[in-house]
């Protein structure tokens, strides 16, 4: 099972993977293949994080949505932590808050704990909230015990952290924590690391506690230049968080080459910041109204609130128009309402891509519609929709 000189990451967890379902080690969901592998005997390694004494201490811990780490989101729960989950593939945001009915019992701590009760008894928390996670918990596919970790290879617990300490919520003194089967603390080549690279300060297996002693410097924020504008596009939290970076002064300069967000820069007039209202056109009226179009059939009033809640762009005043498929969204100014529609580029909600733009208020004697103070979509802005 040790890798050899020469492997690659894949490498390592082709390996891990094939083990295991060989030696049938893994629960379902199966096969662990391309997955975090769900491990039987994870509950017994969850219960020895009651043995850390970051845990005991902690207050706020963030716990991915991994099957194996089921039995610490229990935990949490029952200790009454607060409990914070990824939302998946950061699609919506970066953290759902997870918040069992009053009174609850055992097992609707259970079911608060699945990947079921995450979707059930969760509230996202927006970029404003004043988190300070106190512990991390990641899944692995294979670790080492020096500390060095390899994912599943999406990179999205990586990235996670990242973001994090960028909005100020961890930092490298912030204890993380993995929860693995024996077989998968393996040796890992350092050479394999980047510095992107999240490390971790303890194993829990059914058999062992490890205090790996890792003094690798773990991600000191997000490294822009590893960022795609495809990632941009699927993550629109990133873009909350990298506006906020950029007018901080620091480097934004994306993989792709492009320092600002091209759907916004395109609108700017030159020496502008991406994160300003634009100019209005000549005859219009500056909008504090942002159209959401191209909304799911079946898409409630209330996914789409908590949706913008967690992207950190909540308007005052939310006008759903369900049959429609659309809605609009009152900022308290222009450059509230821009904001968010920098944020919403690319946003998705259910299977749906959203078409995001500023609204424009009718002028009265607007053919379209004769009265002033109605809000329709900008044709004139990125992402309008007829």
């Amino acid at each position: 099972m040790e890798p050899s000189a020469g492997v690659s990451k894949q490498d390592i967890r082709e390996r891990i993977w094939d083990y295991m379902e060989s030696q049938n080690l893994a629960d379902f969901p199966r096969p662990v293949h391309h997955r975090i592998p769900n491990f039987k005997g994870s509950s017994l390694a969850c219960q020895n994080i009651r043995n850390l004494e970051v845990f005991a201490r902690t207050q706020e811990v963030k716990v991915d949505p991994d099957k194996p780490l089921e039995g610490v989101r229990l935990l949490a729960l029952q200790s009454k932590k607060t409990l914070l989950v990824p939302t998946p593939r950061l699609r919506t945001g970066l953290f759902n808050k997870i918040t069992p009915p009053p009174g609850a019992t055992k097992d609707v701590l259970r079911k608060c704990a699945t990947s079921q009760g995450v979707r059930s008894y969760s509230t996202p928390v927006g970029l404003e909230s004043r988190l300070l996670v106190d512990l991390v918990v990641v899944g692995a596919v294979a670790v080492s015990e020096k500390g060095w970790r390899i994912g599943k290879g999406e990179g999205y617990a990586d990235l996670e952290y990242a973001m994090m300490v960028s909005m100020g919520a961890a930092s490298q003194a912030t204890p993380v924590v993995t929860i693995v089967h024996d077989c998968q603390v393996v040796d890992i080549p350092e050479a394999l690391l980047e510095d992107h690279d999240l490390t971790v300060d303890y194993i829990l297996t059914p058999t062992r506690v490890i205090a790996t002693g890792c003094t690798r410097p773990k991600p000191a924020g997000i490294i822009w230049s590893k960022i795609s504008h495809e990632m941009m596009r699927q993550m629109p939290v990133l873009r909350s968080l990298r506006c906020r970076e950029e007018q901080a002064g620091k480097d934004v300069t994306l993989r792709d080459g492009h320092r600002h967000l091209p759907r916004v820069q395109a609108a700017l007039s030159p020496g502008r910041s991406p994160c300003d209202p634009p100019r209005p056109e000549p005859g219009s009226v500056p909008s504090d109204t942002v159209y959401v179009g191209n909304l799911p059939r079946d898409a409630r009033v209330s996914e789409l609130k908590r949706a913008l809640g967690a992207l950190g762009v909540a308007p005052l005043r939310l006008t759903w128009q369900g049959a429609q498929h659309r809605a609009f969204l009152r900022y308290q100014d222009p450059a509230a309402a821009q904001h968010a529609v920098s944020c919403l580029q690319g946003f998705c909600l259910g299977t749906n891509t959203v078409r995001v733009s500023l609204a424009r208020q009718q002028r009265a004697g607007d053919p379209a519609g004769g009265r002033t103070g109605g809000p329709h979509p900008d044709q004139c802005s990125a992402g309008a929709a007829p």
